[in-house]
């Protein structure tokens, strides 16, 4: 698979990522099915599928951490990718996992105490990563990937194993964070409720391939009063063949 820096002659098309033809199998069983995706620059897309819809897959090679592929995708260099698991090593302290993998300048610890305060977590900078809440340990998860100023932000399933009172708190972060930012994001979730409250457009995967493309046209707060979010909830259950009666 071809698996190229986003530079000309696409970005003057006006995409974040260009994604063609991509199939990925195991065995005898096929994940992604000739998948091609595009996404402009600064959109929120949300992709829900079944398990083993091949979602995450798809997340793994626009982060390029899984090669044996079919295809070609272009992606920013600046991308970044935030897990389920929040991945901290428990011998850093909170900034030192902030800047993993950046140099330890005084400029970038001072972006690293920016980046942790947009995410509320500023005074906890010295703490142990063992010391942290489960929200807290993904807020810094979520401040790793934005201190890097990516152009293409993948979150594989980010809130999942949050309680329900933290997953409403994540939410208005993230959303808090993408427009201040405008990275374009790729947002992989089971929760139909999620993805509608976040995201620009929703993608449903099914058998490797794109079987709903919806937009998403409704205005900000949104929330299940709106009788638009209802239709588009059952839609998208229906898809994903779900009794949404």
């Amino acid at each position: 698979m071809r698996h190229e820096p986003a530079q000309s002659p696409h970005v003057l098309r006006g995409l974040a990522v260009e994604a063609r033809n991509v199939t990925k199998a195991y065995g005898d069983r096929v994940v992604l099915n000739d998948f091609s995706l595009d996404m402009r620059p600064s959109e929120f897309v949300a992709l829900l599928g079944r398990s083993g819809s091949g979602k995450s897959t798809f997340l793994r090679v626009l982060g390029a951490l899984d090669g044996d592929v079919e295809g070609r995708v272009w992606v920013p260099r600046r991308r970044a990718i935030v897990f389920q698991e929040p991945r901290l090593m428990p011998w850093l302290s909170v900034l030192r996992n902030v800047t993993l993998g950046l140099p330890q300048t005084r400029a970038v610890k001072d972006h690293g105490l920016t980046t942790l305060a947009e995410v509320g977590l500023e005074s906890r900078a010295d703490a142990w990563p063992r010391t942290l809440s489960g929200g807290e340990a993904q807020r810094v998860a979520l401040a790793r990937a934005m201190v890097r100023d990516p152009h293409l932000l993948l979150l594989d399933e980010p809130f999942g194993a949050l309680d329900a009172l933290t997953r409403i708190r994540m939410h208005g972060l993230l959303r808090a964070l993408y427009q201040r930012h405008r990275p374009a994001v790729l947002l992989v979730t089971h929760d139909v409720d999620e993805a509608i409250l976040l995201a620009d457009r929703i993608l449903v995967l099914t058998d490797g391939r794109i079987s709903l493309n919806a937009p998403v046209d409704l205005a900000a707060p949104r929330g299940l009063s709106d009788p638009r979010f209802g239709a588009l909830r059952r839609r998208l259950l229906t898809e994903l063949g779900v009794d949404a009666a």
